[in-house]
């Protein structure tokens, strides 16, 4: 299978020019294997190298030995090697010697301190429109956090593509199967974590009955600031509602296992007297996971419009990231008591923002940009600074400046 080009090609090749190794973060199938390949001079395989794992407890320093940077894939099958690791970057005082892939964190979290200085991280998720070829780039975001205008010929992504392409996800191995195919192997995929993949995080064993309906849970509450409190009591069952302790112990199991991502909130300095909510929005690393968990299809979604709505939220999220991370951005969102939000706040770590109002339909542009004119007369701008850009993202149609400063962006136009 040939090769797709990531955004995280260029970022891995930067954090190996400047760490002794790169530790590639991600869930299971978003291309962190094929990735690291492309730079990777050798490799051991630990998830199905059973000989490698029984090596590491006699002598790590032989799986350790070859041709750098050395790819060490799914290295928390055996996370006792991390400090062999260390140490030997440590000892080779040279950058690029390793490549680290996992898609799981261990359980006691050995990686928090011992890596600093040695190791750079990488997070990986499912591909991006612009990755997979569903969108133009010629919107860089980048150049909007620059300051530059947005302007660019229309892009044609109708409400139909959007159900499909939020259902099939952008996970590299969907690429050329049909969406049928598609949808089926994210229902397994999800199956799975349900099964298996929930319990190797930290040994505990779920019923997996309870954490699909967990799961469901989540994507009916996608893009929303639902509190866990809500969703243990909407998971039921035959046994009543689930306890919110074990709904915080499956969201963070969850949450290792990098299948959900919430989107922090941002804390701006405010003129108003407005109050801030604090509360994270909840997303899966990709929408058509929660499309999975709904059993849900592209027919179904176009009769729910308000579900697809927050599920080209989530998918614009997700681009957003990818395209945020390249830049050395995150993205977060506002809400304050008010009920006034803003679906997107990029953070540049030089204090640079940009502020976005999400919205599936063109028709819908005003009610965005009406948002966020009144968001930015509450932030309080000499403490923190002016936004590079104010935007409207929609599924289609053309990028351009209205005469109220606000832009329009559409998806398939936007990039790094």
């Amino acid at each position: 299978m040939t090769y797709q080009s990531r955004i995280a090609d260029i970022e891995l090749e930067q954090r190996l020019s400047s760490a002794g190794g790169v530790v590639i973060e991600g869930p299971k199938a978003c291309g962190k294997t094929a990735t690291a390949r492309q730079r990777a001079a050798s490799e051991v395989l630990l998830d199905v190298d059973e000989e490698a794992r029984r090596t590491i407890a006699i002598d790590a320093a032989l799986v350790l030995d070859g041709k750098t940077p050395r790819l060490i894939d799914e290295w928390q099958v055996e996370p006792n090697i991390w400090n062999h690791i260390r140490r030997a970057v440590d000892d080779r005082a040279r950058p690029g010697q390793f490549i680290l892939t996992g898609s799981a964190v261990p359980a006691d979290d050995i990686t928090r301190h011992t890596g600093a200085g040695r190791l750079a991280r990488l997070r990986m998720r499912p591909m991006s429109l612009f990755e997979a070829g569903r969108s133009s780039g010629v919107l860089s975001l980048a150049d909007l956090l620059a300051g530059a205008p947005p302007r660019s010929p229309r892009a044609e992504l109708s409400v139909s593509t959007v159900a499909e392409l939020v259902s099939v996800g952008g996970w590299p191995g969907h690429l050329g199967r049909s969406p049928k195919y598609a949808q089926q192997a994210n229902r397994h995929y999800l199956a799975e974590v349900c099964r298996s993949d929930i319990e190797r995080v930290d040994g505990i064993r779920r019923d997996p009955e309870k954490v699909s309906r967990f799961l469901q849970s989540l994507a009916r509450n996608v893009a929303t600031q639902a509190a866990v409190s809500t969703m243990a009591k909407d998971v039921g069952g035959a046994d009543g509602a689930l306890r919110e302790n074990t709904a915080h112990e499956y969201l963070t199991a969850l949450e290792r296992l990098m299948i959900v991502e919430d989107q922090p909130a941002w804390t701006p300095h405010l003129r108003s007297r407005s109050k801030l909510r604090g509360r994270p929005k909840r997303h899966f690393v990709d929408p058509s996971l929660a499309v999975a968990a709904l059993r849900a299809n592209p027919d179904r979604l176009l009769k729910d419009l308000n579900l697809l709505g927050l599920l080209f939220e989530s998918m614009v999220i997700r681009d957003l990231r990818i395209y945020a991370q390249a830049a050395e951005a995150e993205v977060l969102q506002y809400r304050d008591n008010t009920g006034l939000e803003v679906d997107a706040i990029i953070q540049a770590g030089d204090g640079r923002w940009a502020a976005f109002e999400v919205k599936l339909g063109a028709a819908r542009v005003d009610e965005g940009a009406a948002s966020l004119l009144k968001f930015v007369e509450r932030v309080d701008l000499d403490r923190c600074g002016k936004p590079s850009a104010l935007g409207v993202i929609v599924s289609d149609g053309y990028g351009y400046v209205r005469e109220d400063g606000i832009s329009v962006i559409p998806i398939g136009a936007l990039g790094p």
